[in-house]
């Protein structure tokens, strides 16, 4: 058997690789057009979010078994094609979730004290101590839409700081969120209540542009939003005419990655923005943990199927 890894990956993954009796060849940044070219020749294909695994690539594929996903979301993955294709689609939903939920609290701290504002300011030489006066978390409500793993970790996180916690889930997770001391409530109520508002839900039909400008109008004037979730979830267009009256927004991710359009190149270069390029699995202890949770994953299959 072999594989093909499009994307860089921890090293663990290519030596599991070797253990189950699978050759590996290791093309991180490989183009779709290539990809097109030689994805035939492997069984299995290792991927992240880069590349579209459409209808296209799967039937390029004819010796595919697995389609594994390097990392949680499959919303780049034809999943229902692959499947009747006979194809098996593995991910790693579990590993990046503390790191994840980390860079969420970061995101909420840079916004709310202005701090890549101000360390930009001071390396162009100025020193506007005085000028932009921050927020405290301590004592501010943070509503968690969506309360899976990482939504939890985000609210334990925040829990610690000192803050009160809402979440809202399309699924009961009462028990769950009153654990630590939340509540659940239902999603106009949480946009309404909340000083800070995380989202932590995949993208589906029912959450692209779950932040449309009807609920957006629902927010509290000085709210911060953050989203390491998905893009396609808010409404930019929308965002960027209420972002004004926000606090800040925090955001590691976009509809279009780079951003291309003149509303994200308008929204991204505002001074209440904080964006980073989609990396909140980027540690090195999350790529080891989906390496080795992704291996088990395909092994699985392997053994099962194969």
């Amino acid at each position: 058997m072999s594989a093909l890894i499009a994307d860089a990956v921890d090293p663990l993954i290519v030596e599991r690789l070797k253990k189950m009796g699978i050759r590996a060849d290791v093309k991180p940044g490989i183009s779709r057009e290539e990809l097109l070219k030689v994805v035939g020749d492997y069984n299995i294909l290792i991927f992240r979010g880069r590349l579209k695994i459409d209808k296209e690539v799967i039937d390029a594929g004819r010796n595919l078994k697995i389609l594994a996903r390097y990392g949680v979301g499959l919303d780049n993955v034809d999943v229902e094609y692959a499947v009747k294709r006979g194809i098996s689609v593995v991910n790693a939903p579990n590993a990046p979730a503390r790191s994840v939920a980390e860079l969420t609290i970061g995101l909420m701290f840079a916004v709310a004290r202005r701090i890549p504002l101000l360390s930009t300011k001071v390396k162009a030489g100025e020193w506007p101590k005085g000028k932009y006066v921050g927020i405290e978390l301590f004592g501010k409500t943070l509503g968690v839409v969506g309360f899976g793993r990482i939504g939890k970790a985000v609210a334990q996180a925040a829990r610690g700081l000192g803050m009160d916690i809402l979440a809202y889930d399309v699924i009961d997770v009462k028990d769950e969120v009153e654990k630590i001391g939340g509540r659940q409530v239902s999603l106009e109520e949480l946009l309404r209540r909340s000083d800070v508002i995380s989202l932590h839900v995949p993208l589906t039909p029912a959450t692209y542009r779950l932040l449309n400008d009807e609920r957006l109008a629902l927010v509290k004037d000085g709210a911060i939003i953050i989203n390491t979730s998905r893009g396609e979830v808010i409404d930019h267009e929308a965002l960027l005419k209420h972002l004004d009256r926000l606090w800040g927004v925090g955001l590691d991710v976009l509809p279009e990655e780079p951003p291309r359009s003149e509303t994200l190149r308008q929204l991204i270069s505002h001074e209440k923005v904080v964006v980073t390029p989609h990396v909140g699995s980027e540690t090195f202890e999350a790529m080891r943990r989906l390496a080795e949770e992704l291996a088990d994953n395909i092994e699985e299959v392997v053994k099962r199927v194969l």
